[in-house]
């Protein structure tokens, strides 16, 4: 079966301003040859530290920022370089919903017709009255009332107003819509409310998501699969259970420890990573790890691992495996 999305040794590299003429050109290596791929109706998450990469990871599959190398495919096809007109046919099949829901929305036009405009854009409504009637069914999907369309955006909570992003990213037939740390700016309850709709939103159309996001207790109750990223690489990717119960990087390890929750961290003692993130224009040789690393060795500081097979479809890149 053909994957949905494709992300083949993705890099992203953005340039740093010199001082001076005489410096030597700096790039910020955010995303540093990345590749997995998301399956129809399921959840992939990227999770890992603020600064990672994983946003740009997500700007970079929906073109929002150009990828420096790599292919990106959707539905077998690449989109990479695809000029503007394939990339709105892409578009209309590939949505995001961002972190803050408030900034996404024009407060000068009312809800109804920010759901309403991807209809027009992708040209989904043949009149005034079928968009109307399509906006309120997506409303309703998402647990709106229907008379929400006439309303704007400050009129409403910031969990109602993220419930209005995803019934946009619904709108034009969505086969797979990124979530950049779609919940993070909502409280625990509504968190939990925001994570059921895109769970039962799942099971009824058969959406994909690529959920993006930093919070291990959240990402259990909604992912299939976990990819877990340091300093711009994937260190561990795994289904969900695997993870959770058998994480190899010491990496994964860490992160689980520090979650609050005991059914969740297998891994009872708690695990205290010393030292920062190292600088992502002068990543460290070798594994980027190891510099913080409670298990490296001297293979780790001059030989990069590769990302390979620990049992079956769980992968992780650790010379310990």
């Amino acid at each position: 079966m053909t994957p949905l999305l494709e992300v083949s040794d993705l890099v992203k590299h953005f340039s740093v301003a010199r001082s001076s003429f005489r410096d030597p050109q700096q790039a910020i290596r955010a995303v540093d040859g990345l590749s997995f791929h998301v399956n129809k109706g399921e959840t992939l998450s990227i999770v890992g530290e603020s600064g990672c990469g994983k946003s740009t990871v997500g700007k970079a599959i929906l073109r929002l920022v150009q990828p420096t190398s790599g292919e990106l495919r959707f539905d077998g096809k690449s989109y990479t370089e695809a000029p503007a007109r394939e990339m709105k046919a892409v578009r209309r099949r590939l949505q995001a919903v961002f972190q803050d829901p408030y900034s996404s929305m024009n407060p000068r036009m009312r809800v109804g017709e920010t759901i309403a405009e991807p209809l027009y854009n992708f040209r989904l409504a043949k009149s005034s009255t079928e968009a109307a009637e399509k906006v309120r069914d997506l409303l309703a999907r998402v647990g709106l009332p229907t008379d929400a369309g006439s309303r704007y955006p400050h009129e409403f909570s910031g969990g109602q107003r993220q419930r209005i992003c995803i019934a946009r990213a619904l709108a034009p037939g969505a086969d797979l819509i990124i979530c950049d740390e779609a919940v993070s700016a909502l409280d625990v309850s509504v968190k939990a409310q925001i994570v059921n709709l895109l769970s039962d939103l799942q099971g009824r159309t058969g959406v994909a998501f690529l959920f993006i996001s930093h919070d291990l207790a959240i990402v259990e109750h909604l992912t299939h699969r976990i990819a877990v990223m340091y300093l711009g690489k994937i260190v561990e990717i795994a289904d969900r259970r695997q993870l959770f119960l058998r994480a190899h990087h010491p990496y994964s390890r860490a992160l689980l420890s520090a979650v609050l929750e005991p059914r969740l961290n297998a891994h009872k003692k708690r695990i205290v990573l010393k030292g920062d993130v190292p600088n992502p224009a002068h990543p460290p040789s070798g594994c980027r790890f190891h510099t913080r690393c409670p298990a490296a060795f001297e293979r780790c500081r001059t030989e990069e691992p590769l990302l390979r097979s620990i049992e079956g479809s769980h992968l992780s890149a650790c010379h310990l495996s």
